[in-house]
């Protein structure tokens, strides 16, 4: 991946060239597709959107961002890990009205050795906790946003959001036992 080419791209669309988005695709379509395919994984295996669906969808939300001064590619693919969170709420929002209260599913929050999975109804649960985990510390979202939504590694969430690996490893640890902590205490009071 050329960061370089990335980041002039990226610039040259926020000046106003179209063009810039079709030399663009290539060099991010196949970190997009990874980051959706590692996202989607844990995912029910009845969800019916393709880690491909997931791509396009995020690229049409990220060339509306033409306003944007695009620091570097971490900081684009920082920015698409929120993307696909939002669509993924947006998919299960769209999802519970349609069945209305549907089986409890498994999400995983995290895929590293000590993940953990958690029982909740849909993903709707962890997007709620994360609203409230943002009052606090709003670097803890982006790590889980880059981790859990946007399938990133450790390092790479390291690289996109510019703080060291272990940073990222401490903060994921304590994001995920806040996260759990939270979706039990709801589960509780919820007397699910």
């Amino acid at each position: 991946m050329e960061t370089a080419n990335i980041t002039e791209l990226l610039d040259a669309h926020a000046r106003g060239d179209a063009k810039a988005l079709d030399r663009l695709m290539p060099l991010i379509y196949e970190e997009l597709h990874r980051m959706a395919e590692r996202r989607l994984m844990g995912e029910r295996p009845d969800h019916t959107l393709s880690p491909t669906e997931l791509v396009h969808e995020a690229y049409l939300k990220l060339i509306k961002f033409d306003r944007i001064h695009w620091q570097n590619s971490r900081h684009f693919f920082a920015i698409a890990s929120r993307v696909m969170r939002n669509i993924l709420v947006d998919y299960a929002v769209k999802q519970k009205s349609e069945k209305r209260g549907g089986k409890q599913q498994r999400v995983p929050l995290g895929n590293s050795e000590s993940s953990v999975e958690t029982e909740i109804s849909d993903i709707l649960s962890i997007h709620h906790a994360l609203q409230r985990l943002s009052k606090f510390d709003d670097r803890l979202v982006q790590v889980v946003e880059c981790r859990f939504f946007g399938g990133l590694t450790i390092d790479e969430t390291a690289q996109a959001l510019g703080i060291s690996t272990p940073t990222v490893n401490r903060d994921w640890n304590l994001a995920r036992a806040w996260l759990n902590r939270e979706l039990n205490e709801n589960r509780t009071s919820e007397g699910v």
